[in-house]
């Protein structure tokens, strides 16, 4: 993921050493020892970063942090901070972070050494709570209610942190659901994410897109607009209109795109 490097500077900064953060994000890495979280073995998980800036037990500087990016428009970086901040907290869920979540945590996000100082340094702070996830699910939610891809991909990332350990257990699974209801996603995007985060190639925002409706669309409004739309390309009412033989083509994939969307959101919504 490209955003690592330009989230260590600024709003990464203020969410794990107070609000002198911002000033000294960038050197946050010299800051610590040479240990660290994402490298230390299991057995005897102490804190070995050097003492914090500022700590923050409650996560109010972090929590200002996705604030402060979602609101300078920094949604990259704000993506980046809530993902490592969730992934903290998904992995402290059901007890102590082990090694096979850290592993998977790296794994799935391609983390750059050069920045793994900063990101432990933050994986740290986040996992100290694990009662507040949802206000940072929420924000990104509402971030990138407009690209649920993105946040089918995070949640897909937090199945996979899940299971790293084992089974997925009721601690877990309650984190997840908690994180999908947070996000506003669909009753199929929890499914793919289950599933490994496989997706159709049309997306759910391109199906109501289609359509021309809203995602928080009921289900019966949704089925009146499908209908009507059905109606109105139907190669019958073509007809009648007197549509050319190049309209009549185009009322057909019209209709194909329609039904294609209507399916989608079906599924989504189990229909």
């Amino acid at each position: 993921m490209a955003i690592w490097g330009k989230l260590f500077g600024g709003v990464a900064g203020f969410a794990v050493g107070g609000p002198m953060g911002a000033v000294v994000g960038t050197a946050l890495g010299h800051a610590a020892d040479n240990g660290s979280l994402l490298e230390t073995p299991v057995g005897g998980w102490t804190d070995r970063w050097g003492p914090r800036l500022n700590a923050d037990p409650n996560g109010a500087a972090t929590f200002m942090a996705a604030k402060m990016a979602a609101a300078m428009g920094k949604r990259d970086q704000m993506y980046g901070l809530v993902i490592i901040i969730l992934s903290a907290k998904m992995a402290k869920c059901d007890g102590a972070v082990n090694r096979a979540e850290i592993d998977a945590f790296k794994r799935r996000f391609h983390l750059p050494p050069e920045n793994m100082r900063e990101v432990g340094r933050l994986f740290d702070s986040a996992r100290q709570r694990t009662d507040d996830y949802k206000a940072f699910a929420t924000e990104l939610g509402r971030a990138f209610a407009n690209k649920t891809g993105m946040l089918e991909d995070a949640l897909a990332s937090l199945f996979v942190i899940a299971r790293a350990d084992g089974e997925i257990n009721a601690r877990e699974e309650t984190f997840l659901r908690g994180v999908h209801k947070a996000f506003n996603l669909s009753p199929g995007a929890w499914d793919r994410a289950r599933d490994g985060g496989a997706r159709p190639g049309v997306s759910e925002i391109d199906a109501y897109e289609v359509l021309g409706i809203s995602r928080d669309a009921s289900n019966d409004e949704v089925r009146v607009v499908w209908r009507r739309l059905v109606r109105e390309y139907h190669p019958d009412v073509m007809t009648a209109r007197g549509a050319t033989s190049a309209q009549q083509a185009q009322g057909a994939a019209r209709i194909a795109q329609i039904n294609a969307a209507w399916d989608r959101i079906k599924r989504d919504r189990r229909l």
